[in-house]
């Protein structure tokens, strides 16, 4: 509908030119009657009028309609034309660019949409900013495409068909010596066109890694701070933009230099039209060439002039588009390595979790954290995993979730393989805590429920939130559970942030509980209430918790010392104790430290 109204919008402006060369022959016609000659050429030039335009030459002819009435008919012509031309041009307007909305809208989401399957490691190797900007800027010129730029090479296309059309029905030889600059013009485009497009994705690019700067200055905006880094990370910002700013203006440069080029050819044409067809008038070499054929050639000259210097302009927004595009493309066409093909069953996840000889190792850098690692937890129980910094602990939970999928042995639930278990159906009842905690820029409520369907009831948030000991600071906040906590929870303590998140993964009820390393930001007296709340909360559950401390209150049916990546010990706490290994010493080790606190604290009391 958009093209077909483009074409009517142009068809009634290209009659235009029609009338006005009829109305300068009929004015040129009357004076020469008046000075006693005749005017020959007139009957002649109908055959190259449009059959609107020769049924209002019937009309004038045929009634003998005065010479005024004939400029008013003729002004009245041209003024419907004008705003049938524009009634066409609305619509067209409404339909194409319209359309590209939709089309920018369909698109967000589909790229928003694979972004969400796309697997964790995607992200270890993709920058915030640069995904950012693709879905942003590279979809909003895809966008220019669709929309302006499309409707343009179609308007500019039709307006130079019907203009040279007519142009050549009324004088072939005129014509050729008017688009005679034409063969420059297309081997300039050609030429510029291969540079812009060059230019466009290397800006693209830059412009990708100036968002990724300008979005980790912002995130980790207390970090510069506190390390006095404001002015270094300034001159690395300024540096980055200093090439986007370089990349651009010589972008410019060669469009300034593009466009002026475009309007001086048309320029050549319309001195060309003058000067020609005036020779042609004057001398009487082409008796059909009248002065008003000379006013249709200006005009029709005039009419393609922003359809000519309009081509360079589409053609930069489609080899922007075509740049923006193929980034668009390199993450659309990038398959997940978790694909979940497994069909949707009413089941329930309750234990009994086996990893059979899993090794696995991280493939943007080579490290294996995960070595032969055997395990096998029975439904109820509570296990408990420790080890040093970068030992695998936390590959373990991510395993479980899939997250990754390991490289060796296999792990299964319910003695069903996890590749076998539906994807969503296996993290909707799994709740993870993970070490590194994220909250959204959302109420505590609405953080502390995340993980429902729909929003739980104030009864059961704070139940939640009571269970991981958050629930009487949270009702000192201003607008207590309705508080806005900020960006990434940035309003809260390192403790707060922790205690929320594991509200979060509690609300959930479900049967199987995995907390990394959650509980390193509170202090000891919170640490043990959660721990105590925790105990009572997992009576029935299947738990793994993942730490670098050792829960004395905690009675776990099994603890997994960890060492690069391997199993190191293994028993119950009782067990490890006799064993005398690494399990022992860090227990003795903690046990010294708190008491030594408990000494330190003593003697601040009694001072």
């Amino acid at each position: 509908m958009g093209i077909l109204f483009i074409l009517l919008s142009n068809y009634f402006r290209i009659l235009a030119p029609q009338v006005s060369g009829y109305v300068v022959d009929k004015v040129t016609q009357v004076i020469k009657q008046q000075n006693g000659n005749t005017l020959t050429t007139q009957l002649s030039r109908n055959v190259s009028y449009d059959i609107l335009v020769k049924k209002l030459i019937s009309v004038v002819e045929n009634r003998e309609i005065s010479f005024g009435n004939m400029i008013i008919l003729s002004g009245i012509t041209l003024l419907i034309l004008a705003v049938l031309g524009g009634f066409f041009m609305f619509l067209m307007r409404q339909t194409i660019i319209v359309m590209s909305r939709h089309i920018e809208f369909d698109q967000k989401n589909d790229i928003y949409k694979h972004y969400q399957k796309l697997d964790v490691s995607f992200y270890k190797v993709h920058s915030t900013g640069d995904l950012m900007n693709r879905i942003a800027e590279d979809v909003s010129r895809v966008r220019m495409y669709t929309g302006p730029a499309l409707m343009y090479v179609i308007n500019l296309t039709s307006t130079i068909i019907f203009s040279v059309y007519f142009m050549w029905r009324a004088n072939w030889q005129l014509t050729l010596y008017v688009l005679a600059p034409l063969p420059i013009l297309a081997i300039a485009i050609y030429s510029v066109n291969t540079l812009i497009h060059k230019k466009s994705t290397a800006i693209q690019g830059l412009l990708s890694h100036l968002t990724t700067t300008a979005q980790e200055s912002y995130s980790g905006i207390r970090v510069i701070k506190s390390f006095v880094q404001e002015k270094a990370m300034l001159r690395f910002f300024n540096a980055n933009s200093e090439k986007y700013k370089q990349s651009a203006i010589s972008l410019a440069k060669l469009e300034a230099i593009y466009f002026p080029t475009m309007a001086l050819l048309i320029g050549i044409s319309t001195l060309l039209t003058i000067a020609i067809g005036g020779w042609y008038h004057a001398s009487g070499h082409q008796p059909e060439v009248s002065a008003g054929t000379i006013t249709e050639f200006v005009i029709y000259v005039n009419l393609l002039t922003f359809p000519f210097s309009a081509i360079g302009w589409t053609a930069s927004m489609m080899q922007r588009a075509a740049a923006s595009q193929k980034r668009l493309n390199e993450f659309l066409d990038t398959k997940p390595n978790i694909v979940d093909n497994a069909p949707r069953q009413a089941q329930t996840l309750n234990g009994d979790i086996v990893f059979d000889n899993v090794t696995f190792t991280y493939n943007h850098t080579g490290i294996t954290a995960i070595k032969n690692f055997n395990l096998t937890i029975k439904e109820g129980e509570k296990i408990l995993v420790i080890g040093k910094t970068g030992s695998g602990k936390s590959t373990l939970a991510q395993l479980l979730l899939r997250f990754y999928n390991p490289n060796e042995g296999g792990i299964s639930i319910n003695q069903q393989a996890l590749a076998n278990i539906n994807l969503h159906q296996l993290r909707e009842q799994v709740s993870y805590v993970p070490q590194d905690v994220f909250l959204f820029s959302d109420t505590v409520a609405n953080n502390i429920s995340f993980g429902l369907p729909e929003k739980a009831s104030q009864k059961v948030i704070e139940s939640a939130a009571k269970f991981a000991s958050v629930h009487n600071e949270i009702l000192g906040f201003d607008k207590q559970y309705e508080t806005m906590i900020g960006e990434r929870g940035v309003t809260l303590s390192g403790g707060q942030k922790q205690r929320i998140a594991i509200a979060r993964g509690l609300i959930k009820n479900p049967e199987i509980v995995v907390f990394d390393d959650c509980l390193s930001a509170v202090d000891a007296k919170t640490e043990n209430e959660i721990v105590t709340n925790l105990y009572q909360y997992l009576q029935q559950k299947t738990a793994i918790i993942i730490t670098h401390r050792i829960f004395s209150t905690f009675r776990f049916n099994k603890i997994v010392v960890l060492e690069e990546g391997s199993i190191l010990e293994q028993g119950t706490h009782d067990e490890l104790m006799q064993k005398e290994g690494y399990y022992a010493q860090l227990y003795h080790l903690q046990l010294t430290a708190n008491n030594d606190d408990n000494a330190a604290i003593a003697s601040v009391l009694a001072d």
